[in-house]
């Protein structure tokens, strides 16, 4: 089949032949309709999780997955050849991801079944975004009238962060330069985002909004310990960059470090919540799979958004 591979890391992602996957006992084998570009691979390939995973060469790319089910593995119940599932491939190695025409997934956790009403292009780019923007304001517990900064509200985490947040009643501040990010951001949802760029005096702007400082920080992007310093005294940090409790101790905030749990409840929520519009999948560009290394390169290019992957 053909797939998105590394020979080795740190390199560029090719698309090459591998030989497809076979279920083993407990997994659903899938027909990858759409995939997504996340950071998680562009930091496989740029060789930042050497030593944390093990890795599998040649080193088949991708997270995110949306498809048809092809075949059970031995004990899966629950899910029918034919099934329209998305998720996260999770999985305690890398090596055999999604960005391919064919994926093996665990049938009881990183899988969901697609909903009416949700693409399945969307569907292929929700799963990890959609479940770190969750976790994270979860993690921070927003509350209706408090005000959250969201640092990467550009990114696709931070982009659905940003509307699950409003969705929250929370006063939602986001950092994008000016132009297309912030048109991007704001073009987001209907509840007013208070825009703030990161490239200018950040502090000074996020003050003029929240004098006493912010209830809440999403750290997606940028300095944990400056945006820390923007919280008022009992304020929350929730981070998805390793930023976590012993960066603040002795201080007067807590810090959450989040790791996206896609368990099938969450992946549920954040199907049923995109297919009735709530929420809107950020997809701004979409490359058929053989282009999906040139994805990559807008990806660390700094587009906005989600990239697609689609099979065709």
């Amino acid at each position: 089949m053909r797939a998105v591979t590394l020979d080795s890391v740190p390199a560029a992602p090719s698309v090459s032949e591998v030989d497809p996957p076979r279920p083993e006992a407990g997994e659903l084998l899938v027909k990858v309709a759409a995939s997504s570009v996340n950071g998680f691979d562009a930091a496989t390939a740029a060789g930042y999780l050497q030593g944390s995973m093990e890795h599998r060469f040649p080193l088949v790319l991708g997270k995110d997955f949306a498809g048809t089910i092809e075949a059970l593995g031995e004990g899966v119940e629950g899910f029918a050849v034919g099934a329209a599932v998305f998720g996260v491939v999770m999985k305690p190695f890398l090596g055999t991801g999604s960005l391919a025409e064919y994926v093996t997934v665990p049938a009881g956790y990183g899988v969901a079944a697609i909903p009416e009403g949700l693409e399945v292009r969307d569907a292929g780019a929700l799963g990890l975004a959609g479940t770190a923007a969750l976790d994270s304001v979860d993690a921070v517990a927003l509350k209706p009238g408090e005000s959250v900064l969201i640092s990467g509200a550009t990114g696709g985490v931070g982009a659905l962060a940003v509307q699950i947040a409003a969705a929250r009643g929370a006063k939602v501040i986001a950092t994008a330069r000016p132009g297309k990010e912030a048109d991007f951001v704001s073009a987001l949802t209907d509840v007013e985002v208070h825009l703030v760029d990161f490239a200018a005096d950040l502090e000074a702007q996020v003050r003029a909004l929240a004098p006493g400082g912010v209830d809440a920080v999403l750290h997606l992007a940028g300095d944990g310990a400056q945006l820390a310093g923007l919280l008022r005294a009992g304020g929350r940090i929730a981070s998805t960059l390793g930023f976590g409790p012993d960066a603040v101790e002795g201080r007067d905030v807590t810090a959450h470090s989040v790791m996206a749990d896609a368990n099938p409840r969450t992946l549920a929520v954040l199907a049923a919540d995109a297919a009735s519009g709530a929420l809107r999948v950020p997809v701004t560009a979409t490359y058929p799979l053989e282009q999906a290394p040139d994805a990559f390169a807008a990806f660390g290019a700094g587009a906005l958004g989600k990239l697609a992957v689609t099979a065709s």
